[in-house]
């Protein structure tokens, strides 16, 4: 990874690298994982050596890839009787590692892993990456271990917002670091047209109908139901709506949508597909990505994925969204649950052609090059783990 700070002890044998263990509960297919993998290709490009504690899952074969070592460990169980035993079993795997770092990624493997890192006296570092909201004493509680670190990695603006509102004392050691996106991977021109035939294909798509894709998690609160009130809206313009991963949904929730849809017109302008492995050829087909989530994301990687591909991007108006659309240059933001305001932004990117369109696409790419890459967010976490180390190294010579 070009300009990556570099890791390193001091006062020590050259070959012994910092090492910093990354702990999440799983390692499925989701942004925390994929983060997880990015930063652990970035310690060993930096020089360290990289360690992620998980219960395992599909994306374990990737953390191996990269030269990192993984340990398999129900560091997902919230049950608080069951944490002795795996700290336990923690504790050992920190010391065989000789871990320098301790990243915790969630807050189940907060609970679990934070006291057995203090007793240990190894520096720890967090990244919360949802909306951290407690309705209730026993769950601001709950939420709270996770930020009793060293130091806190908000993934937004509106995460570190709704921390700092919550919690006093935090905010001098907390820094936010948008997650960001692979800009070689997600580059229009490293896909071609195979994959995206592939893809198209796969999805039973009909040749040039314009292309509404809702990429997302089998849940209500990403915006399937209002994305179709919006669409029966502009039932005058040709789309094909495709909801990327809501056939992996239970039953009841695809039956719901498909209830929804068809109640208002819509029979035969949507579909409900599988989650793809290739996002970059899948979001080639669209001719405009939407986040309609009902409340807001902590950040939505999603859109930057689809600015990376030179995508028009829509989504609410509120959380992390704000964060990385820029209103009328890279995409649209509408207001928040309004079905009418999300019609009419959705109608503005369908309008787009020729030149108009391009000028978006480079606008986009641009502004996720600079901002928002996979190597702008390794290389700031790089940077803290680098400040925390030397301190460290202080205390201890001190």
């Amino acid at each position: 990874m070009a300009n990556t700070p570099r890791l390193s002890k001091t006062n020590t044998p050259q070959d012994q690298r910092p090492v910093i263990v990354q702990i999440l509960p799983a390692l499925g297919r989701g942004g925390v994982e994929r983060g997880t993998i990015e930063m652990a290709q970035a310690i060993e490009k930096a020089g360290g050596r990289a360690v992620v504690i998980s219960a395992g899952g599909p994306l374990e074969r990737h953390i191996v890839r990269c030269g990192a070592t993984h340990h398999t460990l129900p560091v997902n169980v919230k049950n608080p009787l069951k944490w002795g035993s795996i700290r336990r079993r923690l504790q050992k795997i920190l010391q065989d590692e000789d871990a320098d770092i301790v990243h915790v990624r969630s807050r189940a493997p907060a609970w679990i892993a934070l006291p057995v890192a203090k007793t240990l006296r190894i520096p720890t570092v967090s990244t919360v990456h949802g909306r951290f909201q407690a309705h209730s004493i026993f769950k601001r509680i709950y939420n709270g271990k996770i930020i009793k670190v060293d130091h806190v990695i908000a993934i937004s603006k509106y995460v570190k917002q709704l921390i700092t509102s919550q919690f006093v004392g935090v905010e001098e050691r907390m820094t936010v670091i948008h997650r960001g996106v692979d800009v070689d991977v997600f580059d229009p021109q490293a896909v071609n047209q195979t994959r995206i035939i592939n893809f198209a294909d796969s999805v039973a798509l009909p040749e040039e109908m314009p292309v509404v894709m809702l990429p997302a998690r089998p849940t209500l609160w990403k915006g399937h139901e209002i994305l179709l009130d919006a669409l029966a809206l502009i039932k005058d313009m040709p789309f094909i709506c495709l909801f990327v991963g809501a056939a992996d949904g239970k039953q009841a929730f695809i039956d719901r949508i498909s209830r929804h849809g068809t109640d208002l017109g819509l029979e035969g302008r949507f579909r409900l597909s599988h989650a793809v492995d290739d996002m970059p050829a899948a979001l080639m087909v669209a001719d405009v990505v939407v986040m309609p989530s009902i409340t807001p994301e902590p950040f939505g990687r999603i859109s930057l994925e689809a600015q990376a591909m030179g995508r028009p991007v829509v989504a609410f108006d509120h959380g992390g969204a704000v964060e990385s659309i820029k209103h009328g240059q890279t995409g649209w933001l509408a207001t928040p649950g309004d079905a009418e305001s999300l019609a009419d932004c959705i109608r503005q990117a369908l309008e787009l052609q020729g030149s108009n369109r391009q000028v978006l696409a480079d606008k986009s790419r641009t502004h996720i090059e600079r901002n928002f890459s996979t190597t702008r967010m390794c290389n700031e976490t790089v940077k803290i783990y680098r400040r925390i180390l030397q301190k460290s190294q202080l205390a201890n010579t001190g």
